[in-house]
């Protein structure tokens, strides 16, 4: 068969590959295919004549067809042959020839760079120590009476916000929970089913919103984060809840004992740790859609998805219930669902937060990171959770960390952000017009420069990282995957299949890829401060009944939603995302900034100057719960349920 004759890609070594402007490297969009045929004529080797039939999107019956067929001894294994070499993984990765090694993990060393405008940190301060000196680094704003907002552009309530009204005497931790926990039952209504929390305690959240409660009273707050409400991923431990992953059963096999370290460090700042929000099963999709839980829904439209997999993080954050949530981003799993959900995303470098109590789905790509209503509560949130455990650190010195001094953003000046126009502009005409536009005015308002370049091999780079995801995943649950496997939904077990199909020689072969995408992106960093794109290539897709029971594959929006993603946990890099507008149907569409690794404090600083621009056309979402209203106003929520 064709298939089988076919060569592997002759990589170009990184030394004779042009990143400038007018290189001839061919761009290759994402392949996902069910047949395909190539013309073999074309000289480049990437490039290809391709007549195929689009991966069809799959639920229910046909989703369980296809699991059977792939589960099946011999024909499955031919099945997943093919489907790799239709979606030309043996042609760009399984094949190809290559003159660089292999890297593993993405560590990189630390280097002190030379920041603009920031405060540095020594890493072994306390977090509430470190989120009291990045008060320091906010804008000064003027003092503010609590309103409903109804007279100026949409604001989500800040931490800011919260401390202040706690200290005034007028809100206070109690009644904040009390309106949380309402909010939440609301929710839950077959109105809305907006599917926030796989776990969620009433008592719990009463009894840490009591002792803040007494705290302020006493006028001994622990930081400005005591009393604010903070949701986990359940991705990540956090007592008194199992770990679920979004399965029905991970947590029988692998117990939660201790809060992870992210979540020790929100805690010993007093923030309320209100429960464990819904995800994309094992992390293993894009929508959110979970069979067992539910679908996070989208607050801008209850009936479209929020995005994956950290997806009721991305939710209540959109939704007002918290200014502040923690997801775990393996393949852009923050930064996606928080661009399609309008919040701010922020992925820091790898190791930049320890990722000790943290499910090991994915040891070399996934990273915890912070989903936040503002740029300046990621930011303190960011302060709170950073640094390596002091007796227990990878460098030989414990690393700086630099925060940004926003209220110095506008003075910044030199700021160079590489754009690869065909990868930028791969995307909804939606999404382009509207990050196209927004670039245009954060360059005319700095006077800050756009630098063409060209990022070669990013199709093989998608490939790979799914190739070393998939395959980590697999190996990650090997031990009870087995026994359990029954349980999972049909369409993680698609993907389960998938991931255990992949070889050694595919594992090690996408390690070499990463080692030439990160010789290209350091190239590019010596030219410019950052990389910026779309965050993703669509806009949030419709949730559709037959895929609530099943789950569903959808492995074209998927490539779309993942498109601009993958270099920040392939290589380890720090990324942003920022909401920047809507589409026509007024959904929220992100603009992302990647950056060199530990430049946490210019990507903020970037995010924030971008907000600045944008926030005068931020709207408020369809569903919203407003937990800081007065105490005579009866109206804490807003919904239209579709």
């Amino acid at each position: 068969m064709e298939f089988l004759k076919r060569k592997g890609v002759v990589y170009t070594p990184v030394k004779d590959v042009d990143l400038g402007p007018y290189s001839t490297e061919f761009y290759l969009q994402a392949n996902v295919k069910v047949l395909i045929m190539m013309d073999e004529s074309h000289a480049h080797p990437q490039n290809a004549d391709v007549f195929s039939i689009t991966a069809p999107r799959m639920t229910g019956l046909l989703v369980k067809i296809f699991t059977f067929l792939l589960e099946f001894p011999i024909l499955g294994t031919l099945l997943l042959f093919i489907l790799k070499g239709n979606n030309l993984i043996h042609r760009l990765i399984t094949n190809a020839e290559f003159e660089e090694s292999p890297l593993f993990v993405p560590l990189h060393d630390f280097e002190d760079i030379e920041e603009k405008e920031v405060k540095c940190l020594d890493s072994s301060l306390s977090p509430p120590e470190k989120v009291h000196l990045a008060l320091d680094c906010l804008p000064k704003t003027s003092e503010e009476t609590l309103d409903d907002g109804t007279n100026s552009p949409f604001c989500r309530w800040t931490i800011m916000d919260y401390a202040k009204a706690y200290c005034s005497g007028d809100i206070t931790p109690i009644m904040v929970a009390e309106r949380f926990i309402a909010a939440i039952d609301e929710s839950t209504k077959p109105a809305l089913q907006m599917g926030f929390f796989i776990h969620y305690s009433a008592d719990d959240i009463l009894r840490q919103a009591t002792e803040s409660t007494l705290r302020y009273q006493r006028g001994e707050p622990i930081s400005v984060l005591d009393g604010v409400p903070v949701a986990i991923k359940d991705e990540i431990d956090c007592l008194p809840y199992p770990t679920t992953g979004g399965t029905t059963w991970l947590h029988k096999e692998r117990p939660c004992q201790d809060d992870a370290c992210c979540v020790k460090r929100l805690r010993l700042c007093g923030a309320i740790l209100v429960g464990k929000t819904n995800m994309h099963e094992l992390g293993s999709g894009t929508s959110g859609i979970n069979p067992h839980y539910g679908p996070a829904r989208n607050p801008y439209d209850t009936n479209k998805i929020a995005g994956g997999s950290s997806s009721g993080s991305a939710s209540l954050v959109s939704a007002g219930l918290c200014p502040v949530a923690l997801g775990v981003d393996g393949g852009g799993s923050v930064r996606m669902p928080a661009a399609l959900c309008g919040v701010v995303g922020l992925k820091p470098t790898f190791e930049r937060i320890p990722h000790d109590g943290v499910l090991p789905l994915n040891w070399t790509v996934g990273m915890v990171g912070i989903l936040a209503g503002t740029v300046e509560d990621a930011l303190i949130a960011y302060a709170a959770i950073s640094g390596e455990i002091p007796y227990f650190h990878t460098f030989s010195v414990l690393t700086k960390i630099n925060l940004p001094r926003l209220s110095l953003t506008k003075s910044i000046s030199g700021i160079k952000l590489a754009k690869y126009g065909k990868w930028f502009d791969d995307c909804s005409d939606d999404v382009r017009i509207c990050c196209t536009k927004t670039l245009n005015k954060l360059q005319d308002q700095y006077n800050w420069k756009i630098v063409d370049v060209t990022i070669p091999e990013i199709e093989a780079m998608r490939l790979a990282h799914y190739t070393t995801i998939g395959s980590e995943c697999s190996t990650a649950l090997d031990s009870f995957k087995e026994k359990n496997f029954a349980e999972l939904g049909w369409d993680v077990r698609v993907a389960q299949s998938i991931y255990g199909a992949f070889s050694g020689l595919e594992y090690l072969k996408a390690q070499r890829i990463r080692n030439r995408q990160l010789q290209f992106h350091k190239k590019i960093f010596v030219e410019a401060d950052v990389i910026v794109s779309p965050t993703t290539g669509v806009t949030a897709y419709p949730i559709q009944d037959d895929a609530l029971k099943t789950g569903e594959l959808d492995y074209v929006n998927g490539a779309a939603l993942v498109r601009y993603s993958i270099a920040g946990n392939f290589l380890g890099l720090p990324a942003v995302t920022v909401p920047v507008g809507f589409d026509r149907l007024g959904l929220p569409i992100g603009l992302q900034f990647i950056g060199r690794p530990w430049s946490e404090a210019t990507l903020i600083h970037l995010a924030f100057a971008m907000q600045g621009i944008c926030m005068s056309e931020y709207r408020k979402p369809k569903v919203y719960y407003d937990l800081l209203r007065r105490k005579n106003s009866s109206n804490s929520m807003s919904f239209e349920a579709n």
